[in-house]
Order: structure tokens, then sequence, then C-alpha cells
């Protein structure tokens, strides 16, 4: 997943194997345990926006979290191409065995009981391990914007999927609140991290629009950032974010508002940050901008209580 960040206990850690149980296995008390220590350790607002549901809501919701953690922590970890891609497929076996309720990682137990409880989908899985696959690569780039919404959908929006089924959303609804606010939250990122993404020679802007404004694509990514036309595609993908920020408004305003509470509090919190980026300008995009852990928990706190 683009842009992981480094937590103080990494999932591999925590995600240790064992001797593969019978059918039907849940999670033990310590597994739901050091699920929810990493959840909480990853410094983000995702672990408070998440306390606010109820127990099995958020015990699974920390499943799925601690999932997309250990796949993230794959793509932005050392290693060679071709291990990354192994381990990977490991984690894609975990899944499978995860459905026949015999995982033999304590994520995947955790996530036994969730995954039956809540109905979660497969090929949501599957498509953030596609995702993050796109990310295990020495060198990335995205050839056009169709290219980099897919990758947003994987990586991003299907999580939303898994997250909006445990917020007991129906499909339609939830699905497209899960694809508008994963995208906008994405390409969040995306805006944010340019630079830093650059330094890995990852380079997330599509080059169907560096080319139309006028960007040279080839060679190093920190080599082609520094031109002036970057500015320009920093803009376009900023008013795409608006408009899925709006339309993730649109659909939130529509539902139950306990239900969506947890949404509406990441929402805010990206939000912030979209906000101060858009404020200090795309001519200035290597100039990074901060939103400190109490602002976004003041947000978080403010939009959970309504």
């Amino acid at each position: 997943m683009h842009s992981g960040h480094a937590i103080a206990a990494s999932a591999s850690a925590v995600d240790t194997a064992a001797a593969e149980p019978a059918p039907t296995a849940t999670a033990t008390a310590d597994d739901r345990r050091q699920v929810e220590t990493l959840v909480r350790r990853a410094g983000t607002s995702f672990y408070w926006a998440m306390r606010w549901l109820p127990p099995a809501k958020r015990s699974a919701m920390f499943g799925v979290y601690a999932f997309c953690r250990a796949v993230d922590d794959i793509a932005d970890e050392p290693g060679e191409a071709a291990g990354k891609r192994q381990e990977l497929r490991d984690w894609r076996e975990e899944i499978e065995r995860i459905y026949r309720g015999a995982p033999y990682r304590s994520i995947g137990r955790a996530l036994v009981t969730p995954v039956r409880q809540f109905g979660l989908r497969r090929r949501d899985f599957f498509d953030v391990i596609d995702g993050v696959e796109t990310d295990a690569t020495a060198r990335l780039r995205i050839p056009d914007l169709e290219a980099l919404r897919q990758y947003c959908d994987r990586v991003a929006c299907a999580v939303g999927r898994l997250s909006v089924r445990i917020f007991g959303l129906p499909e339609s609804v939830g699905d497209g609140l899960a694809g508008a606010l994963g995208e906008a939250l994405q390409l969040t990122n995306i805006l944010r991290d340019v630079k830093e993404d650059a330094a890995r020679d990852r380079l997330y802007l599509p080059l169907d629009l560096l080319v139309a404004n006028g960007v040279e694509t080839a060679g190093e990514a920190e080599a082609i950032i520094r031109h002036r036309g970057i500015a320009g595609v920093c803009e376009q993908l900023s008013r795409l974010a608006e408009q899925r920020f709006a339309e993730a408004r649109a659909i939130a305003e529509r539902c139950d508002r306990r239900q969506v509470r947890p949404a509406r509090m990441m929402m805010e919190v990206y939000h912030l940050t979209f906000e101060r980026l858009r404020q200090r300008g795309w001519q200035r995009w290597a100039e990074p901008v901060h939103v400190s852990s109490a602002e976004k928990l003041w947000v978080a706190l403010r939009h959970g209580a309504r």
C-alpha cells in the first residue's frame, strides 16, 4: 500500500506462524491482544476512529487493519522483488486458509470470525494484495490515470469495501462510499508524498498526465519531479480528490450516522491534510505539510461525537 509508515511493532513480528489449527479455528485471546497492540502502535487516527465501534465490529476492523499493515510492510521493507512476490503469494494462500477456517497466522485467526460474521469478500482481500504487489518493485511508474485509479481501488477502496460490510451498510451504498472515500484518501497520500516516493524511485503521478504537462518522463523519479509541470499534474489530481471527497460526504449524509461515524472521522482527518496541501500550493509540492497528532485526534473526536 502506498506510503505505508513504519510502526513500533512490525506486523511480521506479531504475525508469527504456528501449526495449522483444526478447521473453524478462531482467534485466541493472545491473538486478539497482539492485533490490538499492533493497531494501537501504528500511531494513526485509525485506532481512535475504530474505538467508537461496538466490540465485535471493532475487533473485526482491527483484524482488517492488521492484515493491511502486514502486506503493506512487505512492499516497504528492504528486499528483492522476487522475495516480496513470494511473501505476497504466501498471504494469498493464508486468505484461502481463512475461508477454510484453518489459518496459520495470528492475524489470519483474528479474521476467521469477522469473515463469517460480516460476509467479508475474498476478492477484496486479494485486491489489497494485488495493489501491494504494484508497490513491491524497485522502480514504479503508473502509465495513465486509469491505471492510477485501479491502483487506488485495490489499495484503498478494497479496504473500504471490507470496512463498510463491518459497519453494516447495504452493499450498493457501502461500495459507493468505499469507492469515493478510498480514492480521495489515496490521492491525498500521493499528493502529500511526491518527494518521499520519488526518493524510492516510485512515481504515482500518471505518465500520461506528466506528458500532457510537458514533463520529460525518462530517467529517475527524483529528476522527473523537478520539472515545473509537476504542479499542473498535482492540480489535476487534487481536483479529482476534491470531487471524490464531495461524493463520499454526500453518500455519508444519506446513511445512519452511527454506521458511518468511523468513515466520517477518517474522511475529515484526511480532508484536513488535503486542505493544508492546497493552501500550501502545488508549485511548492516539495515542502512538507504537517498536521499534528493532536489535531488529527481532535478532528476525529469532534466528528465522532456528532
